[in-house]
């Protein structure tokens, strides 16, 4: 991947286009449990008795797909490394419902840096309910920087 061209040819194939689709089912003590280990002190995330208990906002960030990219995703040269997260939630995510996770490349773009060029991917995991209803966004971004040549390290 040299140009801009390049990544171009990539959004074209393979931008938001489902290539995997898991289903969840959590109980409350799994919820629960998640909530404590991010230090959430909210009854409502950490207590399954109370009325309004559900999962913590950053919930959707621990579901993963089976697949990291869609099949025939070239593999780029370069040093991947997780370049961060971000949730969006819409409403709460209850234990007991079956989730359905729908997951697609939702942006490739480009950037250079000082350590040289950069590949950004976001891959994003739409969940929803049993009614289609979308719960949340749960986005991963990857970056691939290109490996520094033997001049870089002078």
């Amino acid at each position: 991947m040299s140009d801009l061209a390049d990544i171009d040819a990539l959004r074209a194939e393979f931008l938001n286009k489902d290539f995997d689709v898991q289903t969840f089912v959590f109980e409350a003590s799994q919820l629960a449990s998640y909530a404590l280990a991010c230090g959430e002190t909210a009854a409502s995330y950490t207590d399954p008795e109370d009325d309004d208990f559900q999962a913590p906002p950053t919930f959707p960030t621990s579901l993963q797909p089976k697949r990291r990219l869609p099949e025939g995703f070239p593999k780029l040269p370069g040093l991947g490394m997780d370049a961060g997260k971000a949730v969006a939630p819409k409403l709460p995510i209850r234990p007991g419902v079956e989730l359905t996770g729908r997951t697609h490349l939702h942006d490739i773009y480009r950037k250079t840096g000082r350590s040289g060029q950069m590949t950004f991917f976001v891959t994003r995991m739409e969940i929803y309910d049993p009614n289609g209803t979308q719960l949340a966004t749960a986005d991963t971004r990857v970056v691939i920087r290109e490996k520094p040549t033997a001049q870089d390290d002078t």
